[in-house]
């Protein structure tokens, strides 16, 4: 599943390196980000303005449509994680990914195509050598926006000529990514 969260915002519990990641992941995504943690790394000062320097507390969930627990403490990663499951929020426990409700996959961007690798097991490792092994297996670009608008022509037409333009788009599409 793919979610469109634009504009929401995004509670970091947590300043270290993996709260960077998932923050440099969350304002990708357009997302706004607002992170509470006594420690802050410094590249993620960089990524948002609205950080406060202290300990969690239970208002910090208040305006948050997704929530990442990712302190050093597992304690407060669970209590973190089962106060924003208690309001419905979606939540990443960066330790116990079973405990939460969003896992962050490896991806591989590439112009309009990407591409999600997880391995619904705490094995990031092996997600991360997956992405790897596919994105060199991937052409570097592709005509999407090309085949984006030879799709929408051939929707326009009727029975068999919608079906013909349809099979030779698909012909395309194989042959570009090398099948």
């Amino acid at each position: 599943m793919a979610l469109n969260l634009a504009g929401e915002t995004a509670l970091i519990v947590g300043g270290g390196e993996v709260a960077l990641r998932r923050a440099t992941t969350l304002s990708a995504a357009g997302l706004r980000l607002r992170v509470v943690a006594l420690d802050v790394n410094a590249a993620l000062s960089e990524l948002t303005g609205d950080i406060q320097r202290r300990p969690f507390e239970t208002a910090d969930l208040d305006g948050a449509r997704l929530v990442v627990a990712c302190t050093s403490s597992m304690a407060l990663n669970d209590e973190v994680t089962r106060l924003a499951r208690l309001r419905g929020l979606l939540v990443n426990h960066a330790g116990a990914a079973e405990a939460g409700t969003l896992r962050f996959p490896a991806l591989i961007e590439r112009g309009g195509l990407s591409v999600a690798i997880s391995t619904g097991t705490e094995l990031p490792m092996l997600a991360q050598a997956l992405r790897e092994k596919l994105g060199a297996a991937l052409p570097e670009s592709l005509p999407m926006n090309d085949w984006s608008a030879q799709r929408d022509a051939a929707l326009q037409l009727a029975g068999s000529e919608r079906a013909a333009a349809l099979d030779h788009l698909r012909v395309q599409i194989r042959a570009g990514v090398g099948l």
